[in-house]
């Protein structure tokens, strides 16, 4: 079996398999989309091909939608032209179930693939983003996508685009911009720019990329004046702010194997010149939310009919702020920083723990649950139910927590801090209840020192602030008494890392005491774990 059109007209072979085929005219569905375009995507990896895409086929299946999906790559154009145009633009999605069942799933609701960098594509968006039938442009393009600049200021495209306007843009944000100005000239048509990536009020993110390009092509007479009005202007172009989740980890040996043990022959991954990791096959895991503000002044996919959720801002805010500060990311660091310092190099193996699996639950239930941001749309304990007992322990996931541990600097003070400033501001709690919380703090810098728990040297993952904070733990040998006052304070007060100053919090001297008994010798983190589930257990 092969993943093109041709090969699928046999689906006898396909079917018996196992594997799912589209339920539409394709041929059809390609002709409308030319004809009246209605959804472009930026971004054309993995979680795309994955959840989006598949979300538009289910619509296309049930006859809700007839026109699909326009992607378009502005980063890595090799994953157009190796993942998607020698597989006439389908994609196989595996769902890799806990239960141990997997989904294969033909996704053939790319109507197109684009290149942002080639003259030849970006004309062919132009003339889309020309199209009155033309309701959203989506994004997975990540949080770096979003910026203009690096440490030395902007990005030199950046700045060229700024003094040249928008007539061959070189950056990836001021094509979008001479998009939407494209868009704008056509007769000022709305369009929703929605950012389907992980990170907080993304529709803001996007709005700070695309409006400069705005402001400098107004001011210096590159673009009509009434642009930056309407890019402004949410009634004609709106940056509606969403939450997804749904891990889609790089294509895995082991799906491959199985795959070409069925008969599925187009398995090859590949690693482009940036370093992206591609097949024809996408694994991901089941569970997947997509929240999204319901703000589309040019109409949209009738999305709700395949699961998305449809709400206000404040809502989706309270959705990501449930997910990132209590219901899953502080739960995938405590794992991320245990699991390095004890060994495993499997989420799901760490599930089989039972100390691990004690540690997490009485993070999520016992200190972060009872100040829980509550969205009304999910429920936050059936969150973490689902987290705790299907999504972290399903073998067939293949996350690490050496993956997950990285860039920790950067996510304590969202993922841990927002639980302490609540303990902090409710007169019925006192900050002194968390045990664990302060556990976790301790464990990441016993983990910045590289010793596992029996004393063996491993490779911390990448993190800005390494280099700051390394020479704090750097000559700490096991078994080495403390106290670590000298050291730790400058990091412990440091609010930018905790998101407050945990001295002045009252669990400073906590952290300080787990950081000591962490250094105790060979096998003190798994008995430091073990006395401190036993005081709240």
């Amino acid at each position: 079996m092969k993943l093109n059109n041709a090969d699928l007209q046999n689906k006898a072979v396909w079917e018996k398999a196992g594997f799912l085929l589209p339920q539409f005219d394709r041929d059809a569905m390609i002709r409308a989309t030319g004809e009246r375009p209605q959804w472009v995507h930026f971004g054309a990896g993995n979680i795309f091909r994955a959840f989006p895409a598949a979300l538009q086929q289910t619509l296309l299946e049930q006859g809700i939608e007839q026109t699909g999906i326009i992607v378009a790559e502005g980063y890595d154009g090799e994953i157009i032209d190796r993942a998607f145009l020698p597989y006439d633009n389908l994609s196989l999605a595996v769902t890799l179930k806990a239960d141990g069942t997997i989904e294969k799933r033909v996704i053939a609701s790319i109507a197109r693939a684009l290149r942002l960098d080639t003259r030849e594509d970006f004309e062919a968006l132009r003339g889309i983003f020309r199209s009155p039938s033309l309701q959203m442009v989506s994004f997975t393009i990540t949080e770096k996508g979003y910026s203009l600049q690096g440490r030395g200021g902007l990005f030199p495209e950046v700045e060229a685009d700024f003094q040249e306007g928008p007539g061959s843009p070189k950056s990836y944000l001021g094509r979008l911009a001479a998009l939407c100005y494209e868009r704008y000239r056509a007769g000022k048509l709305p369009l929703a720019l929605v950012s389907m990536d992980n990170c907080s009020h993304n529709g803001d993110k996007l709005f700070r990329g695309v409006e400069p390009f705005a402001v400098q092509w107004v001011e210096k007479g590159l673009a009509d004046q009434g642009f930056l009005a309407y890019i402004r202007d949410p009634a004609q172009v709106s940056f509606p702010w969403s939450m997804i989740d749904k891990i889609t980890p790089r294509p895995d040996e082991g799906v491959r194997k199985m795959l070409e043990a069925l008969g599925f022959t187009d398995t090859a991954g590949q690693v482009t010149a940036k370093n992206t990791y591609i097949a024809p096959f996408v694994n991901a895991e089941e569970a997947q939310y997509l929240v999204i503000e319901d703000a589309f002044p040019a109409g949209r996919p009738a999305l709700e009919r395949a699961g998305v959720l449809f709400t206000d801002r404040d809502t989706v805010n309270r959705v990501e702020k449930m997910k990132v500060c209590t219901c899953l990311n502080p739960l995938h660091t405590a794992l991320a920083v245990f699991g390095c310092l004890l060994g495993y190099t499997k989420i799901s193996e760490e599930m089989k723990d039972p100390d691990l699996v004690k540690l997490v639950e009485q993070i999520g239930y016992g200190e972060g649950l009872p100040v829980v941001v509550d969205p009304g749309i999910l429920s936050p304990k059936q969150f973490i139910d689902e987290v705790l007992r299907v999504r972290f322990p399903n073998p067939f996931m293949p996350d690490t927590p050496q993956r997950i541990a990285t860039d920790t600097s950067q996510k304590i003070s969202i993922r841990f801090g927002e639980t302490i400033k609540a303990y902090l501001a409710d007169p019925t709690r006192t900050v002194g209840d968390l045990k664990l919380i302060p556990l976790v703090l301790a464990a990441w810098l016993r983990y910045l020192r590289g010793l596992d728990d029996q004393g063996a040297a491993f490779t911390v993952s990448p993190d800005p602030l390494y280099e700051t904070l390394y020479p704090a733990v750097a000559d700490i040998s096991l078994g080495q008494k403390g106290p670590f006052h000298q050291r730790l304070e400058p990091i412990l007060s440091n609010p930018a890392i905790f998101g407050v100053n945990l001295y002045e919090a009252g669990l400073g001297e906590q952290v300080e005491t787990y950081f000591e008994q962490l250094f105790a010798g060979p096998g003190a983190v798994r008995s430091t774990l073990i006395g401190a589930l036993a005081s709240v257990i």
